[in-house]
């Protein structure tokens, strides 16, 4: 899970560290939980199963809208959703950072490039960042992770947050959340993203082994067949080698009563 962006003053923000097994560079923060990982042989990739869960927002999308767009992550981690979104997709990509360390560890060690016309890397409170005016509207795909250092709970996680990721979502744009689905907060989580996105579809993926369940929320997207999302899964797996033809049988609507 990637370092969050707090709304509050943070007196310190934690140190970051290294460890390294069987070919997988871990970044760690100050604890032994792992924040991000990369497979150094295969940089590009995206190693952990909850970070690729992660970008299950790709099959609420038509294979021809996954040619070009904007993908937001909140919460740099290893950097492994922007360096996938922006050497594979080929997209335009934004990331939004608290931690200075993260940021500078991530292009030493995680192979995260310099910024250009298609990256920005940005150090800045992620709460800000959703909140500006000047955001509205500009995300195709917004990926949350933002837990602390202790991987304790997510530190955005109120209505107000959700209803501005809403706001930065283009019309078509899904937003993907990591949350704890064995943790007593997930439901309190899950009712106030559905809150948020009053009206829109939800989808909650099954837990992972380590407990982490993905939430996608849609902005104006109306649910895919069962047919349509086997289809897509098939050509995500197949153009980009992302594990996409279990994930419909791992996705169910969130009834948002």
């Amino acid at each position: 899970m990637s370092l969050s962006n707090s709304r509050k003053s943070i007196p310190r923000l934690p140190s970051v560290t290294l460890s390294e097994s069987d070919g997988v560079r871990y970044l760690h923060l100050d604890t032994p939980w792992v924040q991000g990982a990369m497979r150094v042989r295969k940089p590009d990739d995206i190693e952990l199963a909850y970070v690729q869960r992660m970008m299950a927002w790709m099959l609420l999308r038509p294979a021809e809208a996954l040619d070009a767009g904007h993908a937001v992550q909140l919460g740099l981690g290893a950097g492994a959703i922007t360096k996938f979104c922006l050497r594979k997709l080929r997209w335009r990509c934004t990331a939004v950072e608290l931690n200075p360390e993260v940021i500078r560890v991530c292009r030493q060690w995680f192979r995260l490039p310099a910024d250009g016309e298609r990256l920005r890397v940005i150090e800045a409170d992620a709460a800000a960042y959703v909140a500006d005016p000047a955001h509205q509207g500009v995300a195709d795909a917004l990926c949350v992770d933002l837990y602390d250092h202790e991987a304790a709970s997510p530190v955005l996680d109120d209505e107000d947050f959700y209803r501005a990721c809403y706001g930065l979502l283009a019309p078509g744009g899904v937003m993907s959340v990591n949350l704890f689905g064995r943790d007593a907060s997930f439901e309190r989580s899950l009712s106030r993203i559905a809150t948020a996105f009053a009206g829109e579809t939800l989808w909650s993926l099954r837990p992972t082994r380590e407990g982490n369940t993905i939430v996608l929320a849609c902005r104006g997207v109306p649910p895919p067949s069962r047919a349509e999302l086997v289809e897509r899964a098939e050509n995500i797996e197949t153009r980009w080698g992302l594990p996409a033809r279990k994930w419909p049988r791992m996705m169910k609507l969130v009834d948002p009563a």
